[in-house]
C-alpha cells in the first residue's frame, strides 16, 4: 500500500525535469520549436504563461497518507516541485518569459485549522519564489474557498502582502458552484482588490461512474464540462451582473462554452419555465463572454481562430498546463494561427495578461 511516506520518500530522489514529449503535428512539420525572444513584427514580446502548476512538500505533508491520491498520474508529474533552473530551461525552449504560477485546490473539505495551513504554506512560497525571480515568475494564491469568511482573509493577504495577482480556484467546491450567494463575500473582495480568480476544473464527483473506461474521460471530458458549468452559472445566475468588474480567468478555453455558446441566447425563449423570473440578465447570456478571460490551451489553430472569434482576441492568454505537457509549443499555436494579425499575436502571446495582471518586466 502506497503511504504518505513511501510516496514521499519517491518523490525527493525523482526531481529531474522532463521536457521531453513530441512535437503536435503542425510543428513538427513547420516549425522549429520557439526560443527566447519572441518577436513579433520585429519587436520584443513579453510571452505570458498564465497556466502553470507548481507544488511544495512542506503543505502536502499536512495531507498525511491521502498525499498519494494529490498528484495526477500523468507525465510530468514530479515536476509540480518546481527546479528552478530546470523550469526556466524549459520555459527559455517553448519561449515563455513568465508563468504564472498556481497550485490546483486538494485542501477543500478539509477542517478550517488545517486548510488555513496547507494555504498559508503555499502562499508564502509562491510569494518568495516569484520575490526570488520577479521577471520570470508571478502567481495565483490558494484560497479557503469552502471557509468563505477565511478566504476572504487570504486573498487580502496574499494581494496586499504577498504581491501575489489573483486566486486559483476550483470550478467547483466539494460540488457546489462559486455563483453560490455563499461565496460572494469571496467575489466581491477580489472585485474590490482587482484580483483575478483563475478557474481550474476541480471534481465533478456525480459523475465519476460514467468516465471509468479508455481515454482518462474525467479529465478530457470531465474537466472542460466542470469549467463550462462554472462559467455558465456566473452567467444565468446574475452574478456577472452583481459584480461587473470581477476578473475571472478560465482554464483550457472556457471548457465547451465558447464551442456552443449560442445555444445559450435560447434557453429562457424556449423553456421559460426552466429559468427564474425574478433573475433578469442585463445582456444576452453570449454577450457576458467578452467581460470574461480565457487561456489558449486549445490545440489547434482552428480552435483558437473559434475562440478569437467568439471572445475577442482581448480576452485570450498563453495557457500550458506545464508540467503536464498538454501543449508543448504554446507560442508556435499562436504564431500558427494564421487568422490573427499581428496585433492579435501580441496580446494573446502577452501584453493581455500583463494588462489584466499589472506585470512588470524590468
Amino acid at each position: 500500500m502506497t503511504t504518505r511516506r513511501t510516496f514521499m520518500k519517491g518523490l525527493a530522489g525523482g526531481l529531474a525535469f522532463c521536457s521531453c514529449g513530441m512535437l503536435d503535428a503542425a510543428s513538427a512539420q513547420h516549425h522549429a520549436p520557439r526560443r527566447l525572444p519572441v518577436m513579433v513584427s520585429g519587436k520584443r514580446i513579453r510571452t505570458v504563461d498564465v497556466h502553470a502548476h507548481c507544488l511544495f512538500h512542506e503543505s502536502l505533508e499536512l495531507m498525511g497518507d491521502a498525499v498519494a491520491r494529490i498528484l495526477p498520474p500523468t507525465k510530468g508529474q514530479q515536476e509540480h516541485f518546481i527546479v528552478v533552473e530546470n523550469r526556466l530551461r524549459s520555459m527559455d525552449a517553448m519561449g515563455i518569459d513568465m508563468q504564472v504560477l498556481s497550485i490546483n485546490p486538494y485542501w477543500y473539505g478539509k477542517d478550517r485549522d488545517l486548510s488555513a495551513k496547507i494555504v498559508q504554506i503555499n502562499n508564502e512560497k509562491l510569494a518568495e519564489l516569484c520575490a526570488s525571480h520577479p521577471d520570470r515568475f508571478a502567481a495565483f494564491a490558494s484560497l479557503s474557498l469552502h471557509h468563505p469568511d477565511l478566504a476572504v482573509q487570504e486573498l487580502e493577504d496574499a494581494i496586499k502582502k504577498k504581491g501575489l495577482k489573483g486566486a486559483a480556484i476550483g470550478a467547483n467546491v466539494g460540488g457546489v458552484d462559486f455563483a453560490n450567494p455563499k461565496f460572494h463575500p469571496v467575489l466581491a473582495k477580489a472585485e474590490e482588490l482587482g484580483a483575478t480568480l483563475f478557474i481550474h476544473p476541480y471534481r465533478l464527483g456525480e459523475l465519476a461512474s460514467r468516465f471509468k473506461g479508455n481515454g482518462w474521460l474525467a479529465n478530457v471530458v470531465g474537466n472542460p464540462l466542470d469549467t463550462t458549468i462554472a462559467l455558465q452559472k456566473l452567467i444565468f445566475e446574475g452574478v456577472l451582473d452583481k459584480f461587473p468588474k470581477l476578473k475571472v480567468l478560465s482554464a483550457h478555453g472556457g471548457g465547451y462554452l465558447p464551442s456552443y455558446a449560442p445555444r445559450s441566447d435560447h434557453a429562457c425563449f424556449v423553456s421559460p419555465q426552466n429559468c427564474d423570473p425574478t433573475i433578469q440578465l442585463k445582456k444576452k447570456p453570449t454577450e457576458y463572454l467578452n467581460q470574461l478571460y480565457f487561456d489558449s490551451l486549445v490545440f489547434t489553430p482552428e480552435a483558437l481562430r473559434h475562440l478569437v472569434a467568439q471572445v475577442g482576441a482581448s480576452q485570450i492568454m498563453l495557457g500550458t498546463d506545464q508540467p503536464i505537457p498538454w501543449e508543448e509549443h504554446p507560442v508556435d499555436h499562436v504564431f500558427a494561427t494564421e487568422s490573427l494579425n499581428d496585433s492579435q499575436k501580441a496580446a494573446i502571446l502577452g501584453k493581455n495578461a500583463a494588462h489584466l495582471l499589472d506585470l512588470k518586466f524590468s
